[in-house]
Protein backbone atom coordinates (compact mmCIF):
# COMPACT_ATOMS: atom_id res chain seq x y z
CA UNK A 1 0.00 0.00 0.00
CA UNK A 2 3.11 2.21 0.75
CA UNK A 3 3.18 2.34 -3.10
CA UNK A 4 -0.24 3.63 -3.75
CA UNK A 5 -0.85 7.54 -4.22
CA UNK A 6 -2.50 9.22 -0.99
CA UNK A 7 -5.17 10.52 -2.37
CA UNK A 8 -6.36 7.01 -3.24
CA UNK A 9 -4.98 5.52 0.03
CA UNK A 10 -7.60 8.15 2.05
CA UNK A 11 -10.27 8.06 -0.06
CA UNK A 12 -10.04 3.85 1.23
CA UNK A 13 -9.84 4.94 4.68
CA UNK A 14 -12.64 7.31 4.31
CA UNK A 15 -14.43 3.97 3.46
CA UNK A 16 -14.05 2.66 7.55
CA UNK A 17 -15.89 3.67 10.15
CA UNK A 18 -15.27 1.72 13.05
CA UNK A 19 -12.87 3.40 15.27
CA UNK A 20 -11.19 0.21 16.20
CA UNK A 21 -10.72 -0.65 12.60
CA UNK A 22 -9.11 2.54 11.79
CA UNK A 23 -6.55 2.21 14.76
CA UNK A 24 -5.72 -1.04 13.93
CA UNK A 25 -4.81 0.28 10.44
CA UNK A 26 -2.94 3.46 11.70
CA UNK A 27 -0.23 0.45 13.62
CA UNK A 28 0.45 -0.98 9.70
CA UNK A 29 2.89 1.70 8.59
CA UNK A 30 3.71 5.55 9.19
CA UNK A 31 2.18 6.42 6.07
CA UNK A 32 -1.22 5.12 6.62
CA UNK A 33 -0.10 6.55 10.47
CA UNK A 34 -0.31 10.18 9.08
CA UNK A 35 -3.01 9.83 6.77
CA UNK A 36 -5.28 8.18 9.17
CA UNK A 37 -4.29 10.83 12.20
CA UNK A 38 -5.09 13.90 9.53
CA UNK A 39 -8.47 12.20 8.24
CA UNK A 40 -9.69 11.76 11.46
CA UNK A 41 -12.53 14.35 12.42
CA UNK A 42 -14.07 13.29 15.10
CA UNK A 43 -13.04 11.82 18.66
CA UNK A 44 -14.44 10.59 21.87
CA UNK A 45 -12.67 10.34 25.29
CA UNK A 46 -13.08 10.24 29.03
CA UNK A 47 -11.69 8.94 31.98
CA UNK A 48 -8.94 7.19 30.24
CA UNK A 49 -7.17 10.62 29.55
CA UNK A 50 -4.84 10.28 32.41
CA UNK A 51 -3.02 13.77 32.75
CA UNK A 52 -5.55 14.93 31.40
CA UNK A 53 -3.74 17.97 29.66
CA UNK A 54 -1.01 16.44 28.52
CA UNK A 55 -2.69 13.59 26.79
CA UNK A 56 -5.33 15.89 25.42
CA UNK A 57 -2.27 18.17 24.11
CA UNK A 58 -1.21 14.63 22.16
CA UNK A 59 -4.78 13.98 20.77
CA UNK A 60 -4.84 17.08 19.28
CA UNK A 61 -1.09 16.83 17.56
CA UNK A 62 -2.05 13.09 16.18
CA UNK A 63 -5.33 14.43 14.71
CA UNK A 64 -4.99 17.96 13.87
CA UNK A 65 -8.41 18.48 12.18
CA UNK A 66 -10.45 17.45 14.27
CA UNK A 67 -14.01 19.44 14.28
CA UNK A 68 -16.00 17.52 16.85
CA UNK A 69 -14.39 16.10 20.47
CA UNK A 70 -16.84 14.74 23.23
CA UNK A 71 -15.16 14.40 26.98
CA UNK A 72 -17.26 12.33 28.90
CA UNK A 73 -16.37 11.54 32.70
CA UNK A 74 -19.55 10.26 33.80
CA UNK A 75 -19.06 7.06 35.84
CA UNK A 76 -15.18 8.13 36.76
CA UNK A 77 -14.20 6.58 39.51
CA UNK A 78 -10.83 7.39 41.89
CA UNK A 79 -8.12 5.86 40.12
CA UNK A 80 -9.10 6.56 37.08
CA UNK A 81 -6.46 10.04 36.89
CA UNK A 82 -7.16 13.65 36.46
CA UNK A 83 -9.54 15.01 35.17
CA UNK A 84 -9.70 17.94 32.31
CA UNK A 85 -9.24 21.39 34.09
CA UNK A 86 -9.54 24.96 33.30
CA UNK A 87 -5.53 24.60 31.48
CA UNK A 88 -6.79 22.04 29.06
CA UNK A 89 -9.42 23.82 27.79
CA UNK A 90 -7.13 26.37 26.21
CA UNK A 91 -5.95 23.04 24.20
CA UNK A 92 -8.62 23.62 22.05
CA UNK A 93 -8.24 27.16 21.33
CA UNK A 94 -4.34 26.51 20.03
CA UNK A 95 -3.93 23.14 18.44
CA UNK A 96 -7.84 22.89 17.11
CA UNK A 97 -8.16 25.23 14.56
CA UNK A 98 -11.00 23.63 13.05
CA UNK A 99 -13.42 22.62 16.32
CA UNK A 100 -16.99 23.20 15.49
CA UNK A 101 -18.90 20.49 17.66
CA UNK A 102 -17.99 20.46 21.71
CA UNK A 103 -19.86 18.24 24.59
CA UNK A 104 -18.32 18.29 28.11
CA UNK A 105 -20.25 15.57 29.99
CA UNK A 106 -19.51 15.98 34.46
CA UNK A 107 -16.50 18.04 33.74
CA UNK A 108 -16.22 18.66 37.52
CA UNK A 109 -12.92 20.22 37.25
CA UNK A 110 -13.68 23.08 34.61
CA UNK A 111 -15.08 26.68 35.44
CA UNK A 112 -15.33 29.98 34.25
CA UNK A 113 -11.77 30.79 33.43
CA UNK A 114 -11.74 27.52 31.46
CA UNK A 115 -14.89 27.91 29.55
CA UNK A 116 -13.55 31.40 28.72
CA UNK A 117 -10.75 29.78 26.78
CA UNK A 118 -13.67 28.80 24.23
CA UNK A 119 -13.96 32.18 23.19
CA UNK A 120 -10.83 31.94 20.89
CA UNK A 121 -12.22 29.30 19.08
CA UNK A 122 -13.81 31.15 16.55
CA UNK A 123 -15.50 28.44 14.52
CA UNK A 124 -16.99 26.82 17.15
CA UNK A 125 -20.67 26.14 16.26
CA UNK A 126 -22.17 23.50 18.85
CA UNK A 127 -21.37 23.47 22.79
CA UNK A 128 -23.10 21.21 24.70
CA UNK A 129 -22.26 20.98 28.73
CA UNK A 130 -24.00 18.48 30.48
CA UNK A 131 -23.82 18.18 34.59
CA UNK A 132 -21.25 21.12 34.65
CA UNK A 133 -21.36 22.13 38.50
CA UNK A 134 -18.50 24.66 38.63
CA UNK A 135 -19.78 27.22 35.28
CA UNK A 136 -21.85 30.20 36.32
CA UNK A 137 -23.46 32.38 34.05
CA UNK A 138 -20.09 34.53 33.51
CA UNK A 139 -18.58 31.81 31.47
CA UNK A 140 -21.66 31.35 29.70
CA UNK A 141 -21.41 34.88 28.58
CA UNK A 142 -18.08 34.71 27.65
CA UNK A 143 -18.37 31.97 25.16
CA UNK A 144 -21.63 34.34 23.85
CA UNK A 145 -19.18 36.80 23.59
CA UNK A 146 -16.19 34.86 21.83
CA UNK A 147 -17.91 32.37 19.97
CA UNK A 148 -19.90 34.64 17.02
CA UNK A 149 -20.53 31.18 14.67
CA UNK A 150 -22.68 29.64 17.90
CA UNK A 151 -25.22 27.94 16.58
CA UNK A 152 -26.38 25.42 19.26
CA UNK A 153 -26.42 25.55 22.67
CA UNK A 154 -26.97 22.74 25.37
CA UNK A 155 -27.14 23.44 29.29
CA UNK A 156 -28.18 20.33 31.22
CA UNK A 157 -27.84 19.92 34.65
CA UNK A 158 -25.71 23.37 35.47
CA UNK A 159 -26.98 24.42 38.57
CA UNK A 160 -25.04 27.58 38.87
CA UNK A 161 -26.12 29.16 35.62
CA UNK A 162 -28.92 31.84 36.83
CA UNK A 163 -28.45 35.56 35.35
CA UNK A 164 -28.97 35.46 31.80
CA UNK A 165 -27.09 38.51 30.27
CA UNK A 166 -25.75 35.53 28.09
CA UNK A 167 -29.75 34.62 26.66
CA UNK A 168 -30.01 38.50 25.83
CA UNK A 169 -27.04 39.01 24.38
CA UNK A 170 -27.50 35.91 22.18
CA UNK A 171 -30.79 37.19 21.46
CA UNK A 172 -29.83 40.40 20.01
CA UNK A 173 -26.07 39.57 18.60
CA UNK A 174 -26.15 36.02 18.08
CA UNK A 175 -26.79 33.63 15.84
CA UNK A 176 -28.36 30.35 17.71
CA UNK A 177 -31.10 28.18 16.14
CA UNK A 178 -30.50 25.47 18.74
CA UNK A 179 -31.48 26.32 22.42
CA UNK A 180 -31.59 23.34 24.96
CA UNK A 181 -32.09 24.02 28.55
CA UNK A 182 -32.79 21.29 31.37
CA UNK A 183 -32.78 20.91 34.92
CA UNK A 184 -30.79 24.12 35.35
CA UNK A 185 -33.58 25.24 37.94
CA UNK A 186 -31.98 28.66 37.96
CA UNK A 187 -33.62 30.16 34.78
CA UNK A 188 -37.20 30.17 34.70
CA UNK A 189 -39.84 30.97 32.38
CA UNK A 190 -39.74 35.09 32.82
CA UNK A 191 -35.42 34.74 31.96
CA UNK A 192 -36.57 33.29 28.87
CA UNK A 193 -37.98 36.75 27.62
CA UNK A 194 -34.39 38.12 27.85
CA UNK A 195 -33.97 36.41 24.79
CA UNK A 196 -36.16 39.03 22.28
CA UNK A 197 -35.56 39.32 19.03
CA UNK A 198 -33.70 35.60 19.39
CA UNK A 199 -37.02 33.83 18.94
CA UNK A 200 -37.42 34.28 14.76
CA UNK A 201 -34.18 33.06 14.83
CA UNK A 202 -34.72 29.84 17.00
CA UNK A 203 -35.41 26.75 15.37
CA UNK A 204 -35.35 24.05 18.47
CA UNK A 205 -36.12 24.86 21.34
CA UNK A 206 -36.20 22.80 24.52
CA UNK A 207 -37.04 23.93 28.35
CA UNK A 208 -37.12 21.79 31.22
CA UNK A 209 -37.14 21.79 35.34
CA UNK A 210 -36.65 18.98 37.91
CA UNK A 211 -40.51 20.35 38.58
CA UNK A 212 -42.00 21.20 35.45
CA UNK A 213 -41.93 23.97 32.99
CA UNK A 214 -42.19 26.96 33.80
CA UNK A 215 -42.02 26.97 37.25
CA UNK A 216 -41.91 29.91 39.68
CA UNK A 217 -40.42 29.77 43.49
CA UNK A 218 -40.76 31.24 45.53
CA UNK A 219 -44.19 32.67 45.45
CA UNK A 220 -44.09 36.63 46.40
CA UNK A 221 -44.95 39.64 44.62
CA UNK A 222 -43.18 40.36 41.19
CA UNK A 223 -43.09 43.87 39.48
CA UNK A 224 -42.33 43.16 35.50
CA UNK A 225 -40.12 46.35 34.74
CA UNK A 226 -41.06 44.73 30.76
CA UNK A 227 -44.65 45.26 31.02
CA UNK A 228 -46.59 47.49 28.30
CA UNK A 229 -49.89 48.26 29.82
CA UNK A 230 -50.78 48.81 26.16
CA UNK A 231 -49.95 45.39 24.73
CA UNK A 232 -51.91 42.02 26.52
CA UNK A 233 -49.22 40.21 24.26
CA UNK A 234 -45.85 41.22 25.62
CA UNK A 235 -45.45 37.15 27.09
CA UNK A 236 -46.37 36.07 23.35
CA UNK A 237 -43.40 35.21 21.13
CA UNK A 238 -42.53 35.58 17.80
CA UNK A 239 -41.36 32.06 16.51
CA UNK A 240 -41.92 32.08 12.79
CA UNK A 241 -38.91 29.84 12.66
CA UNK A 242 -39.58 27.55 15.59
CA UNK A 243 -40.03 23.31 14.04
CA UNK A 244 -38.88 22.15 17.28
CA UNK A 245 -40.41 22.28 20.49
CA UNK A 246 -40.33 19.71 23.30
CA UNK A 247 -41.08 19.65 26.51
CA UNK A 248 -42.02 17.36 29.75
CA UNK A 249 -45.28 14.90 29.97
CA UNK A 250 -45.93 17.08 32.73
CA UNK A 251 -45.90 20.66 33.56
CA UNK A 252 -46.02 22.44 37.02
CA UNK A 253 -47.27 26.13 37.14
CA UNK A 254 -46.33 28.33 40.21
CA UNK A 255 -47.90 31.15 39.28
CA UNK A 256 -48.25 34.60 41.37
CA UNK A 257 -49.47 37.83 40.88
CA UNK A 258 -46.93 40.31 38.45
CA UNK A 259 -47.52 44.06 38.79
CA UNK A 260 -47.68 46.01 35.93
CA UNK A 261 -46.55 49.12 37.10
CA UNK A 262 -43.87 51.22 39.72
CA UNK A 263 -46.84 52.31 41.68
CA UNK A 264 -48.19 49.29 43.58
CA UNK A 265 -51.29 50.91 44.96
CA UNK A 266 -52.83 51.68 41.70
CA UNK A 267 -51.04 49.20 39.20
CA UNK A 268 -53.12 46.55 37.60
CA UNK A 269 -51.65 43.05 39.12
CA UNK A 270 -52.33 39.47 37.13
CA UNK A 271 -50.26 36.70 36.76
CA UNK A 272 -48.35 36.15 33.41
CA UNK A 273 -49.81 32.99 31.64
CA UNK A 274 -52.05 33.97 29.35
CA UNK A 275 -55.14 31.83 26.65
CA UNK A 276 -51.68 32.42 23.96
CA UNK A 277 -50.04 30.49 26.31
CA UNK A 278 -52.45 27.35 26.83
CA UNK A 279 -53.33 27.34 23.08
CA UNK A 280 -49.40 27.15 22.49
CA UNK A 281 -49.20 24.00 24.81
CA UNK A 282 -52.20 22.56 23.77
CA UNK A 283 -50.91 22.81 19.97
CA UNK A 284 -47.15 21.91 20.93
CA UNK A 285 -47.43 19.37 23.67
CA UNK A 286 -49.37 16.47 22.18
CA UNK A 287 -48.41 14.05 24.72
CA UNK A 288 -49.06 16.37 28.08
CA UNK A 289 -50.35 13.82 30.69
CA UNK A 290 -50.01 15.66 34.12
CA UNK A 291 -50.85 19.36 34.78
CA UNK A 292 -50.41 21.10 38.25
CA UNK A 293 -51.52 24.86 38.23
CA UNK A 294 -51.03 26.81 42.09
CA UNK A 295 -52.10 30.10 41.97
CA UNK A 296 -50.93 32.89 44.84
CA UNK A 297 -52.13 36.05 46.20
CA UNK A 298 -55.60 35.79 43.52
CA UNK A 299 -58.59 37.16 45.87
CA UNK A 300 -61.62 34.33 44.99
CA UNK A 301 -63.44 37.43 43.54
CA UNK A 302 -61.27 38.80 41.84
CA UNK A 303 -61.12 35.79 38.46
CA UNK A 304 -59.12 38.52 36.41
CA UNK A 305 -56.25 38.68 38.33
CA UNK A 306 -55.63 34.99 36.80
CA UNK A 307 -54.41 35.50 33.30
CA UNK A 308 -55.78 33.09 31.16
CA UNK A 309 -59.81 31.90 31.34
CA UNK A 310 -61.64 28.99 31.61
CA UNK A 311 -62.22 28.97 28.07
CA UNK A 312 -58.40 29.05 27.37
CA UNK A 313 -57.39 26.21 30.10
CA UNK A 314 -60.74 24.15 28.90
CA UNK A 315 -58.64 23.71 25.11
CA UNK A 316 -55.76 22.34 26.90
CA UNK A 317 -57.71 20.05 28.38
CA UNK A 318 -59.48 18.66 25.36
CA UNK A 319 -56.12 18.55 23.42
CA UNK A 320 -54.37 16.73 25.63
CA UNK A 321 -54.26 13.32 26.94
CA UNK A 322 -54.05 14.35 30.38
CA UNK A 323 -54.44 12.04 33.27
CA UNK A 324 -53.39 13.96 36.23
CA UNK A 325 -54.77 17.26 37.13
CA UNK A 326 -54.25 19.47 40.25
CA UNK A 327 -56.14 22.82 40.56
CA UNK A 328 -54.65 24.62 44.20
CA UNK A 329 -56.60 28.31 44.58
CA UNK A 330 -58.44 28.18 40.63
CA UNK A 331 -61.25 30.33 41.55
CA UNK A 332 -62.37 31.03 37.30
CA UNK A 333 -63.26 26.74 37.39
CA UNK A 334 -66.84 26.11 38.11
CA UNK A 335 -69.98 24.22 37.21
CA UNK A 336 -69.76 24.75 33.79
CA UNK A 337 -65.58 24.52 33.52
CA UNK A 338 -66.70 20.91 35.41
CA UNK A 339 -69.19 19.79 32.98
CA UNK A 340 -66.59 20.51 30.23
CA UNK A 341 -63.70 18.17 32.84
CA UNK A 342 -66.62 15.12 32.69
CA UNK A 343 -66.21 14.64 29.30
CA UNK A 344 -62.54 13.84 29.34
CA UNK A 345 -62.01 10.45 28.25
CA UNK A 346 -58.21 10.01 30.04
CA UNK A 347 -58.68 11.44 33.42
CA UNK A 348 -57.69 9.08 36.39
CA UNK A 349 -56.58 11.52 39.29
CA UNK A 350 -58.31 14.88 40.06
CA UNK A 351 -57.08 17.17 43.13
CA UNK A 352 -58.76 20.60 44.02
CA UNK A 353 -57.78 22.30 46.79
CA UNK A 354 -59.17 25.89 47.64
CA UNK A 355 -61.61 26.34 44.57
CA UNK A 356 -64.17 27.87 46.00
CA UNK A 357 -66.51 27.62 42.27
CA UNK A 358 -66.75 24.28 42.86
CA UNK A 359 -70.30 23.20 44.39
CA UNK A 360 -72.85 20.21 44.06
CA UNK A 361 -73.55 20.50 40.88
CA UNK A 362 -70.24 20.50 40.08
CA UNK A 363 -69.39 17.31 41.55
CA UNK A 364 -72.23 15.78 39.99
CA UNK A 365 -70.13 16.46 37.06
CA UNK A 366 -67.07 14.97 38.68
CA UNK A 367 -68.86 11.64 39.05
CA UNK A 368 -69.64 11.64 35.43
CA UNK A 369 -65.85 12.00 34.26
CA UNK A 370 -65.60 8.05 32.72
CA UNK A 371 -62.16 7.21 33.89
CA UNK A 372 -61.90 8.92 37.00
CA UNK A 373 -60.60 6.68 40.38
CA UNK A 374 -58.54 9.41 42.52
CA UNK A 375 -60.49 12.37 43.79
CA UNK A 376 -58.82 14.76 46.60
CA UNK A 377 -60.50 17.27 47.98
CA UNK A 378 -58.73 20.04 50.30
CA UNK A 379 -60.57 23.30 51.66
CA UNK A 380 -63.51 23.16 49.09
CA UNK A 381 -66.07 24.74 51.58
CA UNK A 382 -68.88 24.95 49.35
CA UNK A 383 -68.74 20.72 48.70
CA UNK A 384 -71.73 19.20 51.20
CA UNK A 385 -72.83 15.66 51.73
CA UNK A 386 -75.35 15.69 48.91
CA UNK A 387 -72.16 16.55 46.38
CA UNK A 388 -70.27 13.60 47.90
CA UNK A 389 -73.36 10.98 47.42
CA UNK A 390 -73.55 12.07 43.80
CA UNK A 391 -69.81 10.21 43.92
CA UNK A 392 -71.61 7.20 45.94
CA UNK A 393 -73.99 6.79 42.74
CA UNK A 394 -71.05 6.50 40.77
CA UNK A 395 -69.52 3.25 42.39
CA UNK A 396 -65.90 3.87 40.57
CA UNK A 397 -63.71 5.28 43.07
CA UNK A 398 -60.60 3.50 44.23
CA UNK A 399 -59.73 6.34 46.25
CA UNK A 400 -61.23 9.43 47.88
CA UNK A 401 -59.22 11.89 50.46
CA UNK A 402 -61.28 14.69 51.54
CA UNK A 403 -59.21 17.10 54.01
CA UNK A 404 -60.80 20.45 55.64
CA UNK A 405 -64.18 20.50 54.00
CA UNK A 406 -66.19 21.93 56.19
CA UNK A 407 -69.45 20.85 55.12
CA UNK A 408 -68.71 17.93 54.47
CA UNK A 409 -69.21 15.09 57.51
CA UNK A 410 -67.40 12.11 57.87
CA UNK A 411 -70.44 9.91 57.49
CA UNK A 412 -71.15 11.10 53.90
CA UNK A 413 -67.77 9.37 53.01
CA UNK A 414 -67.91 6.36 54.25
CA UNK A 415 -68.02 3.47 51.68
CA UNK A 416 -67.71 5.82 48.48
CA UNK A 417 -64.60 4.53 47.44
CA UNK A 418 -62.45 1.47 48.29
CA UNK A 419 -59.92 3.75 50.17
CA UNK A 420 -61.26 6.82 51.84
CA UNK A 421 -59.51 9.56 53.57
CA UNK A 422 -61.05 12.17 55.99
CA UNK A 423 -59.74 14.73 58.14
CA UNK A 424 -61.43 18.12 59.60
CA UNK A 425 -57.88 19.27 60.34
CA UNK A 426 -54.57 20.36 58.21
CA UNK A 427 -52.41 17.47 57.53
CA UNK A 428 -48.96 17.96 56.85
CA UNK A 429 -49.41 17.72 53.32
CA UNK A 430 -51.98 20.06 53.26
CA UNK A 431 -49.72 22.57 54.44
CA UNK A 432 -47.03 22.09 52.20
CA UNK A 433 -49.59 22.08 49.18
CA UNK A 434 -51.58 25.76 49.85
CA UNK A 435 -48.05 27.14 51.22
CA UNK A 436 -49.11 27.80 54.74
CA UNK A 437 -45.92 27.61 56.50
CA UNK A 438 -45.67 25.85 59.73
CA UNK A 439 -48.93 24.60 60.63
Amino acid sequence: MEDLPEALVTEILKKITRTSDLNSLSLVSKQLYKIEGNQRGAIRAGSGLCTATEALTSLCARFPNLFKVEIDYSGRIPGHGSQLDNKGLFVFSSHCSSLTDLTLSFCSYIGDSGLGCLAYCKTLVSLRLNSAPKITSTGIFLVAVGCTSLSALHLIDCEKIDSVEWLEYLGRDGSLEELVVKNCNGINHHDLLKFGSGWMKLQKFEFERERGICDLIPFDDVYDSLYDAHSMDIYDFCCESLQDLSSLKSISLGLNLQHYSSDVQYCEARTSFTDNSLYALALNCPMLQIVDLKFTGCDPGWPSEIGFTQKGFLALIRSCPIRVLVLNNVNFFNEEGMKALSYSSYLETLELILCHGLTDAGMRFIAQTPCLSNLTLRLCHNVTDVGVAELGRAHKLESLVIEYCGEISLQAVQGIAKSVHYSKDYSDALVKKIGLGPA
